[in-house]
């Protein structure tokens, strides 16, 4: 069973509490996401942080422009340091995000790692060879230009 992990860092000119209290808020999910993915959130949310066994339901386009269906859980959160997302309905067969932050002179050091595996066997191999992997940079390439307005470039 392949799997493929792909890691980002970012470093960002504020402290934690200010980046923690952007990136844990599901509302702010649609400003890092690049529009021609048409994010839309579909469940009721409530306005506030992330919590453990937290769902979020949303539609999302990230390829060929066609819309899915996609639930993650937030299993695991730890204040001003890290939460997990793992999808529970979506495109993947396996969906494991990692956001990290960490102090460092001057800002924050955000890093995300996603460990996924896509689906169809080997074809899903050759999808990730040929388009998954670049979707995922450009995505969080978005994410880093996006946040870099928000909040400066460190």
């Amino acid at each position: 069973m392949p799997f493929y992990q792909f890691t980002t860092t970012q470093k960002i000119p504020v402290d934690k509490n200010e980046i923690w209290g952007f990136i844990s808020a599901p509302q702010n999910l649609k400003e890092i996401t690049p529009e021609y993915m048409g994010f839309n959130i579909t469940n009721n949310i409530a306005e506030g942080l992330m919590y453990p066994g937290m769902i979020i339901t949303y539609k999302v386009s990230p390829l060929f422009n066609v819309k899915l269906n996609w639930m993650t859980e937030i299993t695991q959160v730890k204040d001003l340091e890290y939460f997990v997302d793992e999808q529970r309905i979506g495109p993947y067969k396996l969906w494991h995000h990692q956001h990290k932050i960490e102090a460092i002179e001057g800002g924050v050091l955000m890093t995300d790692i996603v460990t996924y595996h896509p689906p169809l066997g080997f074809l899903g191999s050759i999808a990730n060879a040929l388009f998954i992997k670049k979707k995922l940079k450009e995505i969080f390439d978005f994410r880093t230009l996006a946040l870099e307005k928000r909040f400066g470039k460190f």
